[in-house]
């Protein structure tokens, strides 16, 4: 089937941003096809499945059903869930049994709201697929390569989360948000006339809409809690309590510990292999090199990544970044030296690169260590 360049499939949560965006791509005169992507069943994952800050809730597919009919455009809810339990539920689950602390989101975004979503803007004749992502795309000539940068909004941008979208996926990505900023869309919203620019933003992970996941990990997993209780915690390699599990703890954390000492104590490692969480002091949080697996470039090829580059990195979100020197192992694996000592690099977490404002790369945080 020939594709229509004047096509185009938009994820829609029911949210402020992905209605405006396809609010603006109407207005822009594209053909515009609203998709609600159905990536649970609300049965099985349990907690408030209501909670319309969800983005992928029953409130959200309502309210994305509205506009759509508000806008004219066709609407369609498609369902995702069996891709999506063996993508992304099943790989949460066992990322944490791992001792590990996943990033769903990021593969999410990957392999369910761009590769799936792709196949169903192929298989309706549409070119292009937008979200109402805070991020920007422009083609490098000198590279031919598409490359992948930070929105307007410095406070909302979400460049981090899609470091692992392929150079197919960003040549045929459109972002209408990138120019704007998160009141400018709330303002839109409102001249649209959409009844949606007052709608709060979505945190939590949206397969568990009570932002309760040791809940979810014992209802996924309802032997874990008594196969992982009593397992040892551990203070400079001596026994100083236990705990519930080492599933329900995550590099860092302080609270939720229950151990009285003289100095606040951190969770400095998960150990799966012995049941067992190490804690510290908080120098002991800092490391000054990492390693990490599953490394997408986008700014650059492999080939073209041979030398040592400097970027700032970040190892979280919220990370406001740091300066590493940045290199391809002999493994194929992406390591990092950090100038300045980084605190709680967490295994299982996206570390991100990069250059000015231009997305580099990423990879998943395998391991710290230190030079």
């Amino acid at each position: 089937m020939k594709l229509d360049k004047n096509r185009v499939v938009i994820g829609m949560s029911g949210g402020v941003d992905s209605s405006v965006a396809a609010a603006l791509l109407v207005e822009q005169g594209y053909d515009v096809i609203g998709i609600t992507i159905k990536t649970y069943k609300y049965e099985d994952v349990g907690g408030n499945v209501g909670n319309d800050s969800s983005c992928c809730s029953l409130d959200g597919i309502n309210d994305a059903r509205r506009i759509c009919m508000d806008l004219g455009i066709p609407h369609y809810v498609v369902d995702f869930t069996e891709t999506f339990k063996k993508q992304i539920i099943d790989y949460f689950v066992d990322d944490y049994i791992a001792g590990r602390t996943p990033n769903p989101c990021v593969k999410c975004n990957r392999h369910i709201k761009w590769e799936e979503m792709l196949k169903k803007a192929d298989s309706l004749g549409a070119y292009w697929i937008a979200t109402g992502h805070y991020a920007k795309i422009h083609f490098n000539e000198s590279n031919q390569r598409y490359i992948l940068s930070r929105g307007n909004d410095v406070n909302k941008d979400q460049s981090y989360a899609l470091w692992g979208l392929t150079q197919r996926s960003l040549s045929r990505t459109l972002f209408p948000l990138a120019e704007k900023t998160k009141p400018e869309s709330r303002a839109d919203g409102e001249r649209l006339n959409l009844g949606i620019e007052k709608k709060g933003e979505s945190y939590e992970i949206c397969f568990i809409p009570d932002n309760d996941y040791k809940r979810f990990l014992k209802d996924m997993k309802p032997e874990l809690e008594h196969n992982v209780a009593d397992g040892e915690i551990l203070l400079d390699g001596k026994k100083i309590g236990t705990h519930s599990g080492y599933p329900f703890y995550t590099i860092g954390q302080r609270k939720g510990l229950g151990i009285a000492h003289p100095e606040p104590l951190y969770v400095l490692e998960v150990l799966e292999e012995t049941n067992t969480v190490v804690v510290g002091t908080e120098d002991k949080l800092y490391h000054n090199a990492l390693i990490a697996d599953s490394v997408s470039l986008i700014a650059y090829s492999e080939e073209d990544f041979t030398d040592k580059r400097l970027f700032t990195v970040k190892i979280r979100y919220k990370d406001k970044g740091d300066l590493g020197t940045c290199f391809l192992n002999e493994d194929g694996n992406l390591e990092i030296h950090f100038d300045q000592p980084r605190s709680a690099i967490t295994p299982g977490q996206s570390v991100v690169l990069y250059d000015g404002d231009i997305v580099v790369g990423g990879g998943i945080i395998k391991t710290w260590f230190d030079v």
